[in-house]
């Protein structure tokens, strides 16, 4: 069964444009520190869900593309590295505790869906990005949800 995804991303760190600019338009989402997140990466993302780019900490704050996964499982190799921000001294190779997830590019929008104009949207009950003090920077999207999302974020191009 398919899942549905929205991953934020702070884009002056890495943005839809950045990775439909990356080789092969693919690249591993890594830096996840988080343990609910890695979760969703680890146990329930799939080759072939679909991930909204959300864009944060910017000046238009929204839904910027969509992406999709093309690998899951895999090693995330800033663990091990000490000059990385997300060096983690607790983690080794036989045993390593972060993973990520490859995505590929699949569409950037013409314009951002703010995160006021998903709040506009009647139809969006569930989406956990609205529920106070939901912080996480991976979150699963009711399929129905998604699609409603997906169709206001393409009509305004």
């Amino acid at each position: 069964m398919a899942g549905y995804w929205l991953f934020k991303t702070e884009p002056e760190s890495f943005s839809i444009n950045d990775l439909e600019k990356c080789p092969d338009k693919k690249e591993g989402w890594d830096g996840i520190r988080n343990y609910q997140a890695r979760n969703y990466m680890r146990d329930d993302a799939s080759v072939g869900d679909p991930v909204f780019i959300y864009h944060s900490s910017c000046k238009t704050i929204g839904i910027a593309g969509l992406a999709e996964i093309t690998q899951t499982g895999l090693v995330d190799p800033t663990q091990f590295d000490p000059e990385s921000k997300y060096f983690d001294p607790k983690s080794t190779p036989e045993s390593p505790r972060w993973i990520m997830v490859e995505l590929r590019h699949v569409e950037t929008f013409d314009s951002v869906l703010s995160t006021q104009a998903i709040k506009s949207i009647d139809e969006i009950k569930q989406l956990p990005l609205l529920k106070r003090g939901h912080r996480l920077s991976i979150m699963p999207v009711d399929k129905n949800e998604f699609d409603i999302l997906l169709e206001h974020a393409r009509a305004r191009q």
